[in-house]
């Protein structure tokens, strides 16, 4: 990993909110760093995380390192069991069904009022994301595919003039992407994903608000028995 100084302050332009970028501290970048690793199953379940370790691979002290380790638990993404260790969390799936519900809610909202107000250009930046995630399916690129996938669910929000909604939704559904990066290398899911968003393009095109909600709520609830599915198959990932 690239070594931070303590005293930095980094200008992350992943986190780009309103046209304007967040400054993210040295504690912050840790997090996010550890974060985007936990969510893509780079560290996965039950993983021990170390500290001293971590802190020299940023070679920064043990402080901002503790303080990205207290938010990852906030967020519920690692286990702190003090006198013992830090370990990364299983995916609780009592919290994967309010997830979903949630995420139904909020995008059926933003699919909604994107179907009225979709111009041209804005089909055309979907279609260029599903041409991305397509060429990803085709060789199996399932970290390429999920990024893809949430552009194209970013680019919802964002048309339908609710960009804040996405950003509300990056930690509410967070054990859903952890469940779903175990989804995607199953033959024919990838495949399945987007033949869905084609689906939600269509309708956003020719602006059908109660279709494009329809499709959104099918979309969503394809999690629901996939987890069913992964818990069986992965116990140790799972509580």
């Amino acid at each position: 990993m690239p070594q931070l100084s303590e005293t930095e302050v980094l200008v992350d332009p992943l986190q780009e909110i309103g046209g304007r970028l967040r400054r993210v501290t040295t504690a912050g970048a840790i997090y996010e760093r550890l974060h985007a690793n936990i969510v893509s199953l780079r560290m996965p379940p039950g993983m021990a995380l170390q500290e001293k370790r971590i802190a020299e691979d940023f070679g920064v002290s043990r402080t901002p390192v503790r303080e990205a380790l207290l938010r990852l638990s906030e967020s519920g993404l690692v286990d702190i069991y003090p006198q013992s260790g830090t370990v990364v969390s299983r995916v609780p799936v009592s919290a994967i069904p309010e997830a979903v519900v949630v995420r139904k809610a909020l995008e059926g909202t933003t699919v909604e009022t994107a179907a009225l107000t979709a111009t041209a250009a804005d089909i055309a930046r979907l279609d260029a994301i599903i041409a991305r995630q397509r060429s990803h399916a085709s060789t199996g690129n399932a970290s390429g595919f999920h990024e893809e996938d949430e552009a194209f669910h970013e680019a919802i929000a964002q048309i339908s003039g609710y960009p804040g909604i996405w950003v509300i939704l990056k930690t509410v559904k967070v054990q859903i992407d952890r469940a779903r990066r175990l989804t995607l290398p199953v033959l024919g899911r990838m495949d399945n994903v987007v033949h869905e968003h084609i689906i939600i393009r269509e309708v956003l095109a020719a602006h059908d608000a109660a279709a494009a909600r329809d499709a959104m709520i099918h979309h969503l609830s394809a999690v629901i028995p996939d987890v069913d599915e992964l818990r069986s198959r992965y116990p140790d990932y799972f509580c």
